[in-house]
């Protein structure tokens, strides 16, 4: 897996949801920007929450780089909400008399534990993603790891289930832990169960939700698994701007609830790579003499971080009608109606024209980084024409 000293490079892909189709378009972006026939240039690969899903496929179709790129894109570009959920009337209007009754004491014997019914889903992957590959490509070296986070309800810990050569070994952090298994689509549903929107996800004894929960650093299974160098693919714009103080009125049940989706999965990517850019500064300036002889707790880790030049949020607000009727019925219930709800909505919005835009978006904001991205992985810029999109 490691030849000639060269670094071991980590792919880690966040959560978000429907915002994870603007991962999608920075593979497409690095496929071809990447030799057209170069193999997978990430022997390890992380993912929470959606970005678990992406991870997986790319484990899955790892023989074939750009083959698992295609796939990727083909799925995200033409994705339908009733491909993720049941979004019918009927659906929805059942689990809001359960979610009622609950609240009252009245109505049913089983309290509900989402809002959505994701069987789709389920449906969907077990059509696409053949899980019996990964072992295969493990051993043919084209990965080294498989990682995907889930947060236990039980216990919890964050847990980082991984599969992967027989040399990695578990790990036991504080609040945090690295556990040996056979990834399945048990492990998908629970990384990306997002907190009373899904419902948990059962996988041995335990129920897992959304890994994205408590994941004070998301950068660190990657270091775990070996990783010398990573590449991070965020789903926030960063705005650089000063924030301006101003008048909002009392913010809706959907504000809120974008608020909180926000908090889950966009801050501590941010922070992880901050802390992780400050460790390699602090370890520069420790001369190589005074660093102890089993220094990998301490070696420096190069970081390529990609994030979104455009809020996303506002990307959704323009395709907000493409959501099926019952659901945007159930979302303006909630107060989805304005630019501050429409962060709840970007989460959501699981149709192609939005997920194409953000695809684009993906794939745009990556090849205006080419330059960066040749020299991070050592590339000759010559390599990498402009290509048709794949879908």
């Amino acid at each position: 897996m490691k030849k000639n000293n060269e670094p071991v490079t980590a792919l880690i892909l966040s959560g978000g949801g429907a915002r994870a189709a603007y991962q999608v378009g920075v593979l497409q972006g690095l496929a071809d920007i990447f030799p057209k026939h170069s193999p997978n240039p990430f022997p390890i690969l992380c993912g929470t929450s959606a970005g678990a899903i992406n991870a997986a496929a790319m484990a899955i179709y790892a023989a074939q780089f750009r083959e698992a790129v295609w796939r990727l894109v083909h799925v995200w570009a033409n994705f339908h909400v009733d491909q993720v959920f049941r979004a019918g009337f009927g659906g929805l209007s059942l689990s809001a008399l359960r979610w009622l009754g609950t609240l009252t004491g009245g109505i049913g014997g089983n309290q509900p534990v989402s809002l959505l019914d994701r069987t789709p889903l389920a449906h969907l992957l077990s059509q696409y993603m053949p899980f019996e590959q990964i072992s295969q490509t493990i051993k043919d070296g084209h990965v080294r790891a498989l990682c995907l986070t889930a947060s236990s309800y039980s216990g919890g810990e964050t847990v980082s289930f991984f599969q992967g050569d027989e040399s990695i070994e578990p790990w036991v952090r504080s609040r945090r832990v690295g556990v040996r298994d056979t990834i399945g689509i048990e492990h998908l549903l629970a990384s990306s169960a997002i907190p009373f929107v899904f419902a948990p996800q059962r996988i041995g004894d335990e129920y897992f939700g959304d890994g994205s929960m408590r994941q004070t650093a998301p950068l660190s299974p990657a270091m775990h698994l070996g990783a010398d160098r990573l590449v991070v693919i965020g789903v926030r714009h960063i705005d650089t701007a000063p924030v301006v103080a101003r008048r909002h009125k009392e913010p809706s049940l959907g504000e809120v609830a974008g608020h909180v989706l926000d908090s889950i999965f966009l801050d501590t990517l941010d922070v992880d790579v901050e802390r992780v850019q400050r460790n390699n500064r602090f370890i520069e300036q420790i001369p190589n003499k005074h660093l102890p002889e089993d220094s990998a707790t301490l070696r420096p880790v190069d970081v390529l971080f990609i994030s979104p030049s455009q809020d996303l949020y506002k990307i959704a607000e323009k395709h907000a009608q493409l959501m099926p009727l019952s659901v945007r019925f159930f979302l303006r219930a909630l107060g989805v109606k304005n630019e501050r709800g429409s962060n709840l909505l970007s989460y959501l919005l699981f149709e192609k024209a939005y997920c194409r835009d953000l695809i684009a978006l993906g794939y745009a904001d990556t090849l205006a980084r080419r330059k960066e991205i040749c020299e991070f992985f050592g590339l000759c810029e010559e390599h990498g024409k402009k290509v048709d999109k794949f879908y």
